[in-house]
């Protein structure tokens, strides 16, 4: 099960060989162990008895299971054991005994309570490597607090620069979980590659709250060094103008100048206002932000000549970055998808549906596309794996564990 040496040949996915135990649950660490399965990775994902990940239930949107699920889980296997049992935990941890990476993001301290630590695994194991998410870390006054990503949003400081000047708001996705999730198979990959030169494996440790404030690099350096909190600029930008949404005659449309040669292009060849270029209300981006209602105000009233279409040819043409305000409905059928051939059929305990290709795309192989497993659906395969009798299957699993 442990890859010694993995696949060759130029077809060979990245991760063939490797295989990921993950007692995981919600969206970051199912994230991290998701990416490892588009890389080819073999990722046996630890639930509970009936129930399984919290993610599950959160809805059934997608033909009876939950949107968040569907997302996270395609090509793992699940198997579902009670960690609240010795022979639960025992199979556990004989699984990771023959892989090469944990990964697990229980609550805070609920691993080592079940023998699953860090520490303890990586004594008889030095290469295997472990990666523990959590919402604040394991040390610090926060250590044992639960974490949300709307808390962690809040905590970093996100949610005080997202909305409108009248109104902060949490984004739209799981950004801290998101967050997190990148870390972690980031690390997971480079802790492989570490030990494929040494034999050593690794202890990572990732926490949203950290992960997110490396996402705030920028707010939060600008905070630091002028004194002055970042305002909230809805879908506009605190050092770039025009960078914002312009009505057209049929609705409206982001365009976003970062140069100057950007301003000439935008007043001179989309909008036929040459004599712009050298306002001097507008001839620098300094200029342009320092006057930036009059800035914005003059794209506007130039804007709502054109359709929405029209411009967007015009600006294309020119040159000039600009997007259209789709909505989800639209964005799902974005013909740039369509186009590079980017949807796959997958499927789930009750239909077959479309997901997306991961974004990394290799060019001698494509991600594995498994199918999102039904609660327990491995149970029986991989206790056989272990020698185990079919008899003792039932004896493995039983009421939810307390943690989580």
């Amino acid at each position: 099960m442990t890859a010694g040496s993995a696949p060759g040949g130029p077809l060979s996915r990245p991760l063939d060989g490797f295989t990921v135990v993950s007692v995981e649950q919600a969206v970051a660490a199912p994230l991290a162990t998701r990416q490892l399965a588009d890389l080819g990775a073999r990722v046996i994902k630890v639930e509970r008895p009936g129930g399984g990940d919290l993610a599950r239930g959160y809805d059934h949107f997608v033909a009876g299971t939950g949107a968040h699920f569907v997302w996270l889980n395609r090509g793992k296997e699940s198997l579902a054991v009670d960690l609240s049992s010795p022979r639960g935990r025992a199979v556990v941890q004989r699984l990771i005994d023959g892989a090469d990476v944990f990964v697990q993001n229980l609550a805070p301290g609920a691993a080592e309570r079940l023998g699953l630590g860090a520490a303890e695994l990586r004594e008889s194991r030095p290469g295997l490597v472990t990666a523990d998410i959590s919402g604040y870390g394991s040390g610090g006054p926060y250590a044992q607090r639960k974490a949300y990503d709307m808390l962690v949003q809040a905590e970093a400081g996100l949610i005080s620069i997202t909305g409108t000047p009248e109104s902060a708001a949490k984004t739209g996705i799981p950004t801290a979980d998101i967050a997190a999730g990148m870390y972690c198979a980031q690390a997971v990959l480079a802790a492989l590659l570490r030990r494929a030169r040494t034999g050593t494996g690794a202890q990572i440790e990732i926490s949203m709250l950290e992960a997110t404030f490396e996402w705030m690099g920028y707010p939060m350096y600008s905070r630091l060094h002028t004194g002055a909190e970042p305002p909230r600029m809805g879908v506009g930008h605190v050092s770039i103008a025009p960078y914002d949404s312009y009505p057209t005659a049929d609705g409206e449309i982001l365009i976003g100048v970062q140069s100057d040669n950007g301003w000439r292009a935008l007043v001179t060849d989309v909008f036929d206002r040459p004599d712009l270029v050298d306002d001097p209300r507008f001839a620098t981006n300094v200029d342009r932000v320092a006057h930036r209602a009059e800035c914005d105000g003059v794209v506007a009233e130039l804007s709502a000549q054109w359709t929405s279409e029209a411009l967007s040819g015009r600006l294309a043409a020119a040159g000039v970055p600009a997007a259209a305000i789709n909505d989800v409905g639209a964005a799902a059928g974005h013909r740039q998808l369509r186009a590079r051939d980017r949807w796959r059929r997958i499927g789930t305990e009750h239909a077959v549906v479309e997901a997306l290709l991961p974004p990394a795309t290799f060019a001698d192989h494509e991600a594995p596309m498994g199918d999102v497993p039904a609660l327990g659906q491995h149970t029986r395969a991989i206790l056989a794996e272990l020698g185990l009798e079919s008899g003792d299957i039932t004896d493995l699993s039983g009421p939810p564990a307390g943690d989580g």
